[in-house]
């Protein structure tokens, strides 16, 4: 009894990989209409019929392919593929004309060898046969060449897509990770100084801080965040900060409805709104008020807008980390064309606009 298994056989280096023995119906095609033409040409200078010549050439084809398809299946190191393939043409064109003209004698060689019509006739088809198989074969190559080519050339570009979406991916997991820590700490300073000045509004800021953060939590790491989820962040976050500030901080929402299903990455307009506050409101001795709106400005594109009547950019200090990284994270997440733009607004203020494409409604 043989100890070689089933996969140990499968994996023998000279085998045969018989799914790929089987003609194609395009091979097949070609095989029989070049066996028809190639009839007509030689019945000139035969004596036989047209269905016998075409019959023969028919046979010779087959066989040539066969030995084409056979010799691309066998599994070898010994010559490179496209040698044994016309290796196994040629033969195949020599020996199929042997075999017809063998059955014409009823396997008598000595009499095939003795017919000097025979031997012609021989010779004529397999010459042939072997010219006409070897031009198909080194065509069927060079465009099997061809084939491979380009989808190697399509699994290499996907491979590549792939590779950036998963760096841009990267990217915006990596920006939003340095984006939390950095709304939480400036949110925390903010009731530390409601503490430490010994306000009464201290502790209900501070729940409203922490039924903010129950609300807000779950969203921070979502993939899928929509423009809605958006919102409700900020006018959270605004609640509170109304909280600390009532007599100098009022603000608008004027976010079209029909926007809220659009994908759209977790705390970005809510860093324009903090920095608005931060910079814009709190430097400002009357206070101020924000208007946040979202409006669509063309298929597949979204502008966005904080407005603030506070300091204004002359008065600012430089822009925090938040502000810094939210035109990257807006590009990994919208792609290049994605840009961020601050203007002034009169008498005082600052304005920041979002315009950004292909968006996406989320499921």
């Amino acid at each position: 009894m043989s100890s070689e298994t089933p996969n140990d056989s499968a994996t023998t280096t000279h085998a045969l990989d018989l799914t790929r023995m089987k003609p194609g119906r395009g091979q097949m095609i070609a095989v029989v209409v070049s066996a028809l033409i190639l009839a007509v040409v030689l019945k000139p200078a035969t004596r036989n019929t047209y269905l016998e010549l075409a019959g023969e050439t028919l046979f010779v084809g087959m066989v040539a392919l066969l030995a084409f398809n056979a010799a691309g299946a066998w599994r070898q190191n010994w010559i490179p593929v496209w040698a044994a393939r016309l290796l196994a043409v040629t033969l195949g064109g020599m020996l199929a004309p042997l075999i017809v003209q063998l059955l014409t004698v009823g396997g008598d060689i000595s009499a095939f060898l003795n017919s000097r019509s025979l031997v012609g006739g021989y010779w004529m088809v397999a010459t042939n046969a072997i010219i006409f198989g070897v031009l198909f074969a080194l065509g069927a190559l060079f465009r099997e060449r061809d084939a491979q080519a380009r989808a190697q050339a399509l699994q290499f570009a996907l491979e590549r897509e792939t590779l950036k979406r998963q760096a841009a991916d990267a990217q915006l997991r990596l920006l939003t990770a340095q984006i939390e820590p950095h709304f939480l700490l400036n949110t925390l300073a903010n009731v530390q100084e409601l503490i430490e000045s010994g306000s009464p509004k201290a502790v209900p800021v501070f729940r409203s801080l922490i039924a903010y953060l129950r609300a807000a939590m779950p969203q921070l790491r979502q993939g899928d965040a929509t423009l809605g989820d958006e919102e409700k962040l900020v006018r959270s976050y605004l609640e509170l900060m109304l909280m600390r500030m009532p007599d100098r901080l009022s603000y608008e929402l004027q976010i079209d409805p029909a926007l809220r299903p659009l994908r759209f990455p977790a705390m970005s307009l809510l860093t324009l709104v903090e920095n608005a506050i931060r910079h814009g409101i709190d430097p400002a001795l009357a206070g101020g008020s924000i208007v946040i709106g979202a409006a669509g400005s063309g298929v597949g594109t979204l502008h966005l807008w904080v407005a603030d009547t506070g300091v204004g950019m002359s008065d600012k200090a430089a822009p925090g980390l938040g502000l810094s990284n939210l035109e990257s994270r807006l590009k990994a997440f919208f792609g290049d064309s994605a840009r961020l733009e601050l203007s002034e607004v009169a008498p005082h203020g600052l304005r920041a606009d979002l315009f950004l494409e292909q968006v996406a409604r989320g499921e």
